[in-house]
This record gives structure tokens, sequence and C-alpha cells, in this order.
């Protein structure tokens, strides 16, 4: 995705408000314990303390300076998100992986609000050392900017709880009636699906095309379809806050963990801070090694999208 506009396609507009239809009930806290330079913090439960030999590792002007200045765009649910409407205090997955990774390092991650589609160009003018903002690493902006491979997401399935359907994979889609966003890569996804269901000698899927994703919601609420099939991470959200967790639950495709047709978001760092890429990527699995990262995610519900390894320029494309 190439532009702020593509890719916010990839999660509801719905979301973009936490949830502002009432048949959502959203909730979250920001961190803990806001990061300070050489200090622990508290993120989803787990204190984190800094590591010395990180901290030498930082260039020496990110350790003289103290800090390290991120670029995130707000609000883009679950990675990023304001605490309360009308105020500038940050949460989101984004947001808590920073000030995990700041106490790591002994520094703090001073996060500052960013139009998406100008992150990379104001890191390459030496505005911004970095950006944690859901960017998908591909070959195009890894010319510019380095990544700190930190998540793999694609489309997901969201069912009602309970899946009355038994649905796990695409192919239980088959002969059963999905809903979807209009004009959105996941109806793409599912009108290629199409031919698989015809040559495995099943019925079609019948395709519920919506302009918004809070109407698949309802339609999915009241029965009228056996899933909703959005994004990965938006799913593991609105399945985390609905009713508290009460209405709907994601299903984990065996053979893609991450969603179908996953790519991964990486932190973009300044190709002139190789020394911070390096320790920001030590950081990151530390994290991973010690199940801190999992606990992190697991508070947004999307623990399926998580790396297993910290990974550097991994796009695909």
């Amino acid at each position: 995705m190439n532009s702020s506009a593509a890719r916010r396609s990839a999660l509801p507009a719905a979301l973009a408000l936490c949830g502002a239809l009432a048949l959502t009930a959203c909730g979250s806290k920001g961190s803990e314990t806001p990061a300070g330079a050489g200090a622990a913090v508290t993120v989803a439960g787990v204190s984190i303390s800094p590591d010395a030999a990180l901290h030498g590792a930082l260039p020496e002007a990110v350790q003289k300076a103290g800090k390290v200045r991120v670029a995130t765009d707000i609000p883009y649910p679950p990675f990023e998100m304001y605490v309360a409407e009308g105020k500038s205090e940050m949460t989101g997955l984004d947001y808590d992986l920073g000030q995990a990774l700041a106490a790591k390092l002994g520094v703090r991650f001073e996060f500052q609000a960013q139009k998406f589609d100008g992150i990379v160009p104001a890191i390459q003018a030496g505005r911004y050392d970095a950006a944690i903002s859901a960017i998908t690493d591909n070959k195009e902006r890894g010319k510019v900017v380095d990544f700190v491979d930190y998540s793999v997401s694609g489309t997901g399935i969201m069912v009602a709880k309970g899946n009355p359907d038994r649905i796990v994979t695409l192919d239980d889609l088959c002969g059963k009636k999905a809903a979807v966003q209009t004009a959105t890569n996941q109806q793409k996804l599912l009108d290629r699906h199409q031919e698989a269901c015809r040559s495995a000698g099943r019925a079609p899927i019948e395709i519920q095309a919506f302009p918004k994703d809070s109407d698949a919601q309802l339609a999915l609420r009241s029965g009228k379809v056996s899933a909703d099939v959005l994004t990965k991470p938006a799913a593991g959200w609105t399945a985390k806050t609905a009713d508290n967790g009460a209405a709907f639950e994601v299903v984990d495709d065996p053979a893609a963990q991450g969603g179908y047709n996953a790519s991964p978001n990486g932190i973009a760092i300044s190709k002139s801070l190789p020394q911070l890429t390096d320790a920001v990527q030590k950081a990151l699995q530390s994290l991973i090694d010690d199940g801190s990262l999992a606990k992190i995610y697991d508070k947004y519900g999307v623990a399926s999208i998580a790396v297993k390894s910290a990974t550097r320029n991994g796009a695909v494309d």
C-alpha cells in the first residue's frame, strides 16, 4: 500500500472512530506507565526494564538526546488510537510496542502525529528518526528507509461468538453467505475464491457487499450471514471490544495465521541510523523471547499477527 488512502482502506472506516455505532463498545487504556529515559515501564501488565548493552548499541546522538523521534498516523485502530476523543494521549498496539522498545533501549520514544503519506518523506528529511504506524514493508519504501518487521497481517474471517456454522477456512464459506465491505481487497479475495468453490464441486459463496463494515457486522449479528470478511487486525479488535468480547470471534486458519495474502508491517527507520535499526531489531527480539510482545498483541486481540522473530526488510513485493 503506497498511500494514506490505500493503507486506510485495509481497515473498516467505522473503526477509525472506535466503533461509532452503538453496536460496538470500545475501550482501551494507554501504557500503564509511560516510558522515560532509563526507566522501567509496565505495558500490557508486563514490567520492562532497560538493557544496558542495547542502550550502548544506540547511535551516540540518540543516547545524548535520550529519545527517538517517532512518527505515527492516528487514528488507525487497533494500531493507533487516542485514549479518548478530543484528547492527545495516545494508545494502541503501535504505541504500546514503542513504549516497550523504549524501555528496553533505555530511552524515550517521542511519538508525534503525522499524516501517513508524509511519514517516509519526513524521515528522509530528518524530522523523525523512525515511524511506527502499521506501515507495510515493501521494496519501494525499502529503498529509502529500513524496516524492522513486527507483524504480518492480511484478511481475516470474523464469525458470531461460538462459531455456529463451524467456519475455519475460506473453503468453508462455499455455499454460505459472507458479508464484506464494498470495493475492498477482501471483496476481491472472495470473488477470486469462487473458482476454488466450483473446482471443489461446491456452491459459490453468497457474497453480500456493504458500504461500511459496520453494516457487515450488523448482518453478522442478526444471523443474515455466516461470516464477515475483513482485515485480520480489524477483526481481532472488533471481536475483542464489541459487547466486551461477547458478540464475535475470529477464525484462525492454521494455514494462514496472520490472515490471507498477509504482508509484513515494519518499524521504519532512517537509513542514516543503521545502529538504531540494529538496536531496535535486537530489542524487539528480546520482547519476543521473553513473551512480552505476545501479551501486548493479545491486549488488542491480534495475537495471531505477531512475528515469531524480528526480521529486517522482509518485503515480498
